[in-house]
């Protein structure tokens, strides 16, 4: 049994102020956290005097693994841009855990992400939440069906009008989704039929299996979106079809900050900072994460990797202070808000008695730029 103390660091548990003191891991879990923790010669300790001792980050929307580091464009996993309709796909089949970024992601303080297909299709395959520990990817996993990617606006209709097929419009990728859940639907009906006559269901299908674990509310639809017009038609076919849906991007989410949240829809925003590559990102601005948290919505911020590589996590969320946002708001974004939308919130996004140890001790407060990760414990294991 390993038995560890991180002793002395100016702890920020996110669920309550800042205090210095110590944090006993045995088993993998936090046991305990006080002012002063004594403990006998079997355990190891660790001084965390002058250091900076937080939960493991948490990026909700990542493709770390998928799209990897040096391989080329060529080489990469991320979309199945062969068919707009691809849900039987799974991110965990493509995840190379040998990706050189995954260290730097821990160099950064991140320790646990959702990884997710890109968004080329409208209907773009499943997610999978992910610690970054070992080089088995089945090990690393903590759930491994856990979101269907889809997309709206400009990706898709890039993607298939240079194919010359559907859809090339917004309209037309709206009718696309809408047209795969009138399907899974009919497929639930048959099935429900099946089962009242007393007969063997035979006629399974590996795309629609995927939609009817939407439909029955077992994951939830993550969309890319990013124009205000884009999270509408995303809220709107949800309502259609009863589903659960994150918001995904939302660039353009502070316009109507109060819908998203009279509509009770998390977001994952983000990437905020670079060049506005395309129409729907001309109006970004840091500014929405304070306009999101002010109306309530439960918000995370992605770094969208690799548009931002997830080694600059806490800089990238932390320019947020620059536009007004409270540095315990942001704080919140990159650990219990992402834990809560991903459905994981009993294990990990705080320093809590009870939760795995997933704990990062920083050389400074991880705003200040010259903030470096010293130790990353991943279930109590120091992998760092």
């Amino acid at each position: 049994m390993m038995k560890t103390l991180i002793k002395g660091g100016s702890i920020y548990s996110i669920e309550q102020k800042p205090f210095i003191g110590d944090i006993l891991i045995e088993n993998n879990k936090i046991i305990e956290i006080s002012e002063e923790i004594k403990v006998d010669d079997t355990y190891h300790v660790i001084d965390a005097n002058g250091k900076y001792v937080f939960p493991g980050f948490i990026d909700a929307h990542s493709h770390i693994g998928l799209f990897e580091e040096g391989v080329g464009a060529g080489y990469q996993d991320g979309n199945e841009a062969t068919n707009p309709v691809t849900p039987e796909v799974r991110a965990i089949d493509a995840f190379n855990p040998d990706d050189a970024s995954i260290k730097r992601a821990l160099e950064g303080g991140v320790t646990t992400v959702m990884v997710l297909p890109g968004s080329a299709n409208p209907i773009g395959g499943q997610g999978t939440i992910l610690k970054l520990k070992g080089n088995i990817v089945d090990k690393m996993v903590i759930k491994e069906v856990a979101g269907l990617k889809m997309a709206l606006g400009e990706n898709p209709k890039r993607v298939y009008s240079g194919k010359n097929q559907t859809p090339a419009t917004r309209l037309g990728t709206a009718a696309v989704i809408r047209g795969y859940f009138m399907k899974v639907q009919d497929y639930i009906k048959k099935k429900e039929q099946c089962i009242k006559d007393n007969k063997e269901f035979l006629d399974r299908d590996i795309k629609l299996e995927v939609g009817e674990k939407v439909l029955k509310g077992e994951i939830p639809a993550r969309i890319h979106c990013h124009r205000k017009d884009d999270i509408l038609t995303a809220i709107r076919i949800a309502k259609e079809f009863g589903f659960k849906l994150v918001l995904e991007h939302a660039t353009e989410g502070y316009k109507i900050a109060d819908y998203i949240k009279e509509n009770d829809i998390p977001v994952v925003i983000g990437p905020l900072f670079g060049f506005r590559t395309k129409l729907e990102l001309k109006d970004k601005t840091y500014e929405s994460v304070k306009i999101m948290y002010e109306n309530g919505v439960l918000a995370s911020i992605m770094c969208d990797h690799p548009v931002i590589p997830l080694e600059h996590a806490n800089i990238h969320a932390g320019v947020a202070l620059k536009y007004g946002a409270e540095e315990e708001k942001i704080l919140e974004m990159l650990t219990i808000n992402p834990a809560k939308i991903l459905g994981i919130d009993d294990r990990v996004g705080s320093i809590e008695v009870g939760k795995d140890a997933d704990i990062v001790i920083w050389s400074h407060h991880p705003f200040d730029l010259r903030a470096n990760v010293e130790k990353v414990f991943i279930d109590g294991v120091e992998c760092l």
